[in-house]
């Protein structure tokens, strides 16, 4: 049951990743910049998430694993999300959303090697049918190798954020992480901001979308992902999160009038099998072998 509900909250969490384009695209018609919008992104969740230590009467993490937390803030965060966002001015939104979609892989090499994570046939498949999914789904371009480039650094720095994830999550609870993540990518947005000068919303349009990012495409998804990420290991709920390309997908077609192509259903049917594949793999291996389950993830894995 454990890791059937991380697989529900690792899914949750690609719902909401994958509406991003979707609000983003109300805050930028306001006339807002990527810097502003990930400063109110952060630090407004990480305003919500402190309130909720607060209600539960948590701490916030201290020495090495406050450290670790810091970094994947401003790192798994602010780092990737730049390099993605400068990836786009180099090479097609399709090609660097496919590379990005590399981290997968990344995930399941380094869980292997750092980790001693079993890399089994099934997963094997079930990732290989999910990046050629997802190669259908983005419809990839052609782009300048210094596009390439950056898009494969945000996919590595992604999958190091899941490697540190996995680890610290033994300490905290996911409030806790997700507090001093949110406020660490806050602080660092916020400078870039100033630097780059500040750009807020203009009209209640701009602050709709910017409370819907805060809370649809930040605190809820990335909590339920921290929180999935303990209970199935960072290789599924990295496969498990290519589910956020087809939500993408639906809503550009439902509320922006993008053009949703055939090429693009089969391969979100692609994407839906291989979630299917990993579900069946890990719900079998839980009722076949319960111990070897029980060894590596267990049932309490975080402090009283």
């Amino acid at each position: 049951m454990k890791r059937l509900i991380g697989i529900i909250l690792v899914a949750l969490s690609a719902a909401g990743f994958g509406t991003l384009a979707l609000f983003s695209h109300y805050a930028y018609e306001d006339k807002m910049d990527t810097f502003s919008i990930l400063f109110f992104r952060f630090s407004l969740a990480a305003m919500v998430m402190l309130g909720l230590l607060i209600i539960r009467g948590e701490q916030l993490p201290r020495g090495s694993t406050f450290l670790r937390l810091v970094v994947m803030g401003v790192f798994g965060y602010v780092a990737s999300s730049f390099a993605y966002l400068t990836a786009l001015k180099y090479a097609s939104s399709g090609l660097v959303a496919l590379l990005l979609y590399l981290y997968p892989a990344f995930v399941t090499l380094l869980a292997t090697v750092l980790l001693q994570e079993q890399f089994t046939m099934m997963k094997g498949i079930a990732l290989g049918i999910a990046l050629l999914g997802t190669a259908f789904t983005v419809d990839p371009a052609g782009g300048q190798t210094l596009g390439v480039l950056l898009a494969i650094t945000a996919a590595a720095i992604y999958s190091i954020y899941i490697i540190i994830g996995t680890h610290v999550l033994k300490r905290v609870t996911a409030i806790q992480s997700a507090a001093v993540i949110f406020a660490s990518a806050g602080t660092a947005s916020g400078l870039l901001m100033l630097m780059n000068g500040p750009q807020l919303p203009a009209t209640k349009t701009g602050w709709v979308a910017i409370l819907a990012i805060v809370m649809i495409i930040t605190v809820l998804p990335v909590v339920a992902f921290l929180a999935g990420l303990e209970r199935i290991g960072p290789t599924n709920a990295a496969m498990m999160s290519t589910l956020e390309p087809i939500v993408t997908v639906i809503l550009g077609v439902v509320w922006l009038n993008e053009t949703l192509r055939p090429v693009t259903l089969m391969g979100g049917g692609l994407i839906l099998i291989a979630v299917l594949l990993l579900t069946q793999s890990e719900l079998r291996r839980k009722l076949v072998k319960p111990e070897l389950v029980s060894a590596r993830y267990p049932e309490s894995t975080q402090p009283n």
